[in-house]
């Protein structure tokens, strides 16, 4: 069985890569893509029998990109990945075989491996689908938040969420870390995770969101502790919870 992963996420791409490794060991990952429309070639030359396609991609989207390899010779099964999406509807009806919510834990890749195996062992078989997953995805959700009124001295800046590059909490407050700057908002962490993207931040501490986007590298000492390094060197430490976010790494 081949397969090919589909992420603009660098980071959730190598991610997934040594997860399926560890779950289906026999699968071979023989391209990864960043966007659509690349995707789309290498779908088109490869003819994998699964791809694990990200939902929400700039240009060709994933599904955009699934009803164009509805239009191939041999479709391959795909998996659709994302977190709390509003295309969860359209990705069913677009026969997914699966739906996996960001970020993704190995036990419920393990379940959606098996769940591949299945139905590509049987290509009369009806579509498989896991409803307790679409059912999460169509909880209603909030807009996620675009920009952040932050303070700095006596300002009062409008940030965009996609410059943060942290958020850490204080005794009393936030700190909002750019690259350019940080400011300090009164919102405390546990209404921040509520209002933000999960597919954007992920919390790797209890005192610390990060953008996925914005990880340099993940760091583990001597003593098998996690830290990540940020575009602009600076360095937090992931705590134990949080650590299976980064287990294939």
């Amino acid at each position: 069985m081949q397969a090919i992963i589909v992420d603009d996420e660098p980071l959730l791409r190598f991610h997934l890569d040594k997860m399926l490794g560890e779950c289906w060991p026999e699968l071979e990952v023989v391209d990864k893509a960043g966007d659509g429309d690349s995707a789309l070639n290498s779908i088109s030359q490869l003819k994998p029998d699964v791809v694990f396609l990200d939902i929400r991609m700039p240009g060709l989207n994933g599904i955009e990109l699934a009803e164009k390899l509805n239009q191939l010779d041999t479709t391959p099964a795909i998996v659709f990945t994302t977190a709390f999406d509003e295309y969860a509807i359209q990705a069913f009806e677009h026969q997914a075989i699966d739906y996996l919510l960001k970020p993704i834990e190995e036990q419920r890749l393990l379940s959606c491996c098996q769940r591949v195996k299945r139905r590509l062992q049987r290509t009369d078989a009806p579509v498989d689908i896991d409803y307790q997953a679409l059912s999460q995805a169509l909880n209603p959700q909030t807009s996620s938040l675009r920009w952040i009124k932050a303070g700095k001295g006596e300002d009062v800046e409008l940030v965009a969420t996609t410059e943060v590059l942290a958020f850490v909490a204080e005794d009393k407050y936030t700190t909002v870390h750019t690259q350019r700057a940080d400011y300090v908002i009164r919102t405390p962490l546990k209404e921040l995770v509520k209002q933000l993207d999960p597919d954007q931040f992920w919390q790797i501490h209890r005192a610390t969101l990060v953008q996925v986007a914005k990880i340099q590298r993940v760091k583990r000492s001597m003593l098998g502790k996690l830290s990540v390094e940020l575009v602009d060197g600076k360095e937090f430490a992931v705590s134990r919870s949080a650590n299976h976010l980064f287990k294939a790494m």
